[in-house]
């Protein structure tokens, strides 16, 4: 059965036509390839604290299962199969896909691909221990509803991380003409601006969808060394949260 979905059609095409550079570092997604490790480092950290896992030790997440939604060409479920979770990586857009699984296994990876979204999942009762939420909610029509089924999708106990980007006028300079009109690292209309989340909007919405807040981090772009960190207080631009299942 199909349930009704928040996916908007025009924010998949956009990904569509970029499927096959996923794993191009210097291609479209060359930012986000910048950004991963400082995602990562955040992910993992807090996954190893709400679980108890001890990150010193081989596959420390070996008994959980890993949702990462809006998955792409697997940039985030990679690194979590590597650390021993049970991963499906979930994309609206079809072609992606391909792209993902013909990496991971060239990677020796199992990741359970699929083209689906979260609230067919939801739908088929699937149940995670972790819902991995990045940069997607900046491209869904409707946030609340989104929110609710990645709710569902999770045990009780378990958390969401999701990060997105704030909307004020820094934010509109470094999103949209530093990386789409100047670096012309994506192509121009790939984001847009009025559907970024200030962080109380999100608060509000997470909170309106079941979860608590447990942790916000901002991610800090540094342009000399061409790298990003984490700020426990400058959420001006990219950030990224950690909340509990209601």
């Amino acid at each position: 059965m199909t349930t009704k979905t928040t996916i908007d059609p025009t924010e998949v095409a956009k990904f569509e036509t970029m499927a096959t550079e996923w794993w191009d570092p210097n291609g479209k997604f060359k930012p986000l390839h910048i950004l991963n490790p400082c995602r990562l480092d955040y992910i993992t950290n807090q996954i190893a604290a709400e679980f108890n896992c001890d990150l010193t030790k081989p596959e420390p997440f070996k008994n959980l299962r890993i949702l990462d939604i809006g998955c792409g060409g697997g940039l985030l479920s990679e690194p979590m199969a590597r650390l021993g979770a049970k991963v499906v990586g979930a994309d609206a857009a079809p072609s992606n896909i391909p792209v993902a699984q013909i990496h991971a296994k060239q990677s020796g990876l199992t990741i359970d691909y699929r083209h689906t979204t979260a609230e067919d999942l939801s739908a088929a009762g699937e149940q995670f221990d972790v819902v991995l939420n990045m940069e997607v909610i900046e491209h869904i029509s409707e946030p609340v509803a989104y929110l609710s089924a990645c709710h569902d999708l999770l045990k009780q106990g378990g958390i969401m991380i999701c990060s997105t980007i704030n909307r004020n006028p820094k934010s509109f300079i470094m999103a949209i003409i530093g990386a789409e009109w100047v670096m012309r690292w994506l192509p121009k209309g790939t984001h847009d601006w009025s559907k970024f989340i200030t962080p109380e909007e999100l608060y509000t919405l997470l909170r309106n969808a079941g979860f608590d807040l447990v942790d916000r981090k901002g991610m800090i772009f540094n342009p000399v060394t061409w790298s990003w960190s984490l700020s426990a207080h400058d959420l001006s631009c990219n950030y990224i949260t950690t909340s509990l299942r209601r």
